[in-house]
């Protein structure tokens, strides 16, 4: 198991690198994270043939693991909605009942579920790789934490425990969280990891030692700083300045924006500057303006006009530069958005594509083969690449004045339009595909199993040596 002194220690990726090194020594692999909170989310298989979403932290750790993703990888996921609301998918799907339920209260209940996901795959599986949140020495929370030592404890795991040198503090990061700890708790620490580290390792000594001899547990691993692994983050945007040359891609960065994971192949492009924007001043000069997907569509929009965006984004739109909506973004680009349920919130879109959306009570999950149309320019090179998207929604869309059908599914049902420069489309995923990225900027990055094993190449060489193995069969 992999716990972090802080969010944004380093588990996600270093749990997905675990993943893939103990699948290359021919052991069969899973993820686990007993609860995500996160809007970066994806479909896998569910239960009873239903398609259910998970964390993409979990989704990329099953790819690493050469597993299938499944709903009991992630059994509960948070997807905040506002700052005191969130929706709640247990394993895989919607639970309404839920959302009002008190944050400890609701713990109790949820954690059944978890625990029954954690005992299947732990009795299929050589070795599970466990995700923890946050900080298991949150001593407010400690009672109703199940995700961190709960889980450790249920499945006996060898925890490692990490923590972002880079920050500062690292040393009494690790011996408070040590400290703050139950015995019974404690004893299942295995290895300290110092992630993010700059500088000579040298300058380190005696900290490693010093602060084994007060805990008993040794520092397995020094990581050095490595900002392009190329795995998208977990949460959070990558950076917040263009990064290279060329075409500049502006992301606008509404603060429930989703899935931003799929745009991470951009950030690794030659010849693209990725750029994520909050302010009039950061779309200026943009060559490409994308609206991602947003869990509060009608609320991302009310605050893309109250923070002065609207006006670039449709100067952009009338010099005839290029402005993608995805899911979300689609839905801010029609007319209206309608809400006769009160599921998301009615509103006056930003009428760049003549659609309309009614927010529907279910949410459609759905995974497939999608297909460009005939598209015009400057989308005319996407004029029938395929690619594997998916979609994750409770609009639904439909034209209603002129506008060409720009992509269906594998039904053929229309599930994105074009109107000049304006593209909007349903389907997450786009950037993921090496023929989109082939016929829009006729290069592509390195396959995901590359980055996997790139990852794996990075903790054998950093980590203590034995000590993977031996985590393996002291669990």
């Amino acid at each position: 198991m992999v716990l972090g002194t802080t969010s944004g220690a380093g588990k996600s990726w270093l749990a997905t690198a675990l993943c893939r090194w103990y699948a290359r020594q021919g052991l069969k692999v899973a993820p686990f994270k007993a609860q995500n909170m996160s809007n970066n989310a994806r479909v896998v298989p569910g239960l009873l043939g239903r398609a259910g979403e998970i964390g993409s932290a979990q989704y990329f750790q099953a790819l690493a693991a050469r597993a299938v993703p499944d709903v009991r990888m992630n059994p509960v996921l948070l997807k905040p909605e506002r700052d005191t609301a969130s929706q709640v998918v247990v394993l895989g799907q919607v639970r309404a009942d839920l959302m009002a339920v008190p944050w400890r209260e609701r713990s109790h209940q949820l954690w059944p579920h978890a625990r029954a996901a954690l005992h299947e795959l732990l009795a299929t599986h050589d070795v599970v790789v466990i995700e923890g949140a946050g900080s298991p020495a949150e001593i407010n929370l400690h009672s109703s934490d199940y995700v961190n030592m709960r889980t450790a404890l249920e499945a006996r795991a060898a925890c490692l425990l990490v923590t972002d040198i880079d920050r500062g503090g690292a040393f009494a990061h690790l011996y408070g969280t040590h400290a703050l700890l139950p015995p019974e708790e404690r004893a299942l620490l295995r290895g300290f990891v110092l992630n993010r580290f700059r500088g000579d390792a040298s300058l380190l000594a005696p900290g490693p030692q010093q602060l084994h001899a007060l805990t008993g547990v040794p520092t397995v691993a020094v990581l050095p700083m490595w900002r392009e692994h190329g795995l998208p983050e977990e949460d959070g945007l990558y950076d917040t300045a263009p990064r290279g040359e060329g075409v500049r891609i502006a992301v606008v960065a509404y603060p429930r924006m989703s899935n931003l994971d799929e745009f991470q192949p951009l950030r690794r492009l030659p010849g693209v500057r990725l750029s994520w924007a909050r302010t009039p001043a950061e779309l200026s000069g943009a060559d490409w303006i994308i609206l991602p997907g947003s869990k509060h569509t009608s609320g991302d929009l009310a605050w893309l006009r109250a923070q002065g965006l609207e006006a670039p984004i449709r100067r952009h739109a009338a010099q005839g530069r290029p402005l993608l909506g995805v899911c979300g973004g689609l839905q801010m680009l029609g007319r209206a958005l309608h809400d006769p349920h009160g599921v998301d919130g009615a509103a006056r879109g930003l009428d760049l594509l003549p659609v309309e959306t009614t927010f529907d009570r279910d949410k459609l999950l759905r995974p497939g083969h999608v297909r460009f149309d005939g598209l015009a320019e400057p989308w005319a090179g996407l004029s029938d690449v395929a690619f594997d998207g998916y979609e994750i929604r409770q609009g639904r869309t439909q034209a209603v004045g002129e506008c060409a059908v720009a992509l269906r599914n594998a039904d053929g049902q229309a599930i994105g339009w074009q109107r000049g420069h304006v593209l909007g489309v349903y389907a997450h995923g786009l950037f993921e595909s090496a023929d989109v990225l082939r016929a829009l900027f006729g290069v592509q990055v390195p396959a995901l199993d590359t980055v996997f094993d790139g990852l794996a190449d990075y903790v054998d060489r950093h980590f203590e040596p034995g000590v993977l193995a031996g985590l393996a069969k002291a669990a």
